[in-house]
């Protein structure tokens, strides 16, 4: 039950805060004489039937700007401390906060940007019926390396099948894809492009208890 869930979540949640409270101190003290204040990532994202909530993340990107006072181009901001926090998810474990807090869950659909509520299909709005998560089906199955209307679908079927041993399953990808730090950004962005919306209903999704074809006679 979501209740049985929330109560596992909250005390891994605490328990890794706990453990890697030191590493946390030394990610704090690099940033600040690599990237500057501030060390932390605050931004306004949608949750659970679209309830708003401040997402915390470590910031990877300095806040370096033009003659105008424009910020630069991401991947003219994106320090190599901050490539290498986001390379490897390390930027996120701020977020385990956000669980304890109630705002997100440990697996889920990662929570995006408030301005692409209106930008959804109805079938993609369903993403919001469940909390989002630091990791996901999409996170484990491309994560910004596949297309919009990929990852939007892997999120509506997550909801659609979540179970315990699911979620499982999810986190013990998620250890192998951070490890392999795959699909990190989309070609030719330091991260990935914005979601413009679409007018597709559905789109094609991993399968993680796949049925073999049967051969032809």
């Amino acid at each position: 039950s979501d209740a049985v869930k929330r109560g596992v979540e909250v005390t891994i949640a605490a328990l890794m805060l706990l453990f890697l409270a030191p590493f946390l101190v030394v990610f704090i003290v690099v940033s600040r004489a690599t990237i500057g204040c501030p060390t932390f990532f605050f931004q306004t994202r949608p949750g659970r039937h679209n309830r708003l909530f401040r997402l915390l993340k470590f910031r990877t990107m300095t806040l370096s700007t033009d003659a105008q006072g424009k910020l630069l181009p991401d991947a003219q901001r994106l320090t190599k401390f901050g490539q290498f926090l986001r390379s490897t998810s390390l930027d996120e474990l701020p977020e385990l906060w956000n669980v304890i807090r109630g705002d997100m869950s440990l697996v889920g659909p990662r929570p995006l940007l408030v301005e692409y509520l209106p930008l959804y299909n109805e079938r993609q709005a369903r993403r919001h019926k469940v909390r989002p998560g630091i990791t996901g089906w999409a996170q484990v199955n491309g994560r910004n390396a596949v297309s919009w209307e990929e990852r939007l679908e892997m999120d509506v079927w997550y909801v659609e099948n979540q179970s315990f041993w699911l979620d499982m399953k999810i986190l013990w990808l998620t250890l192998f894809t951070v490890f392999r730090r795959e699909g990190i950004s989309q070609p030719g962005h330091a991260t990935c492009e914005p979601f413009r919306g679409t007018s597709h209903e559905t789109a094609t999704v991993p399968n993680p208890n796949p049925v073999p074809e049967r051969p032809q006679p």
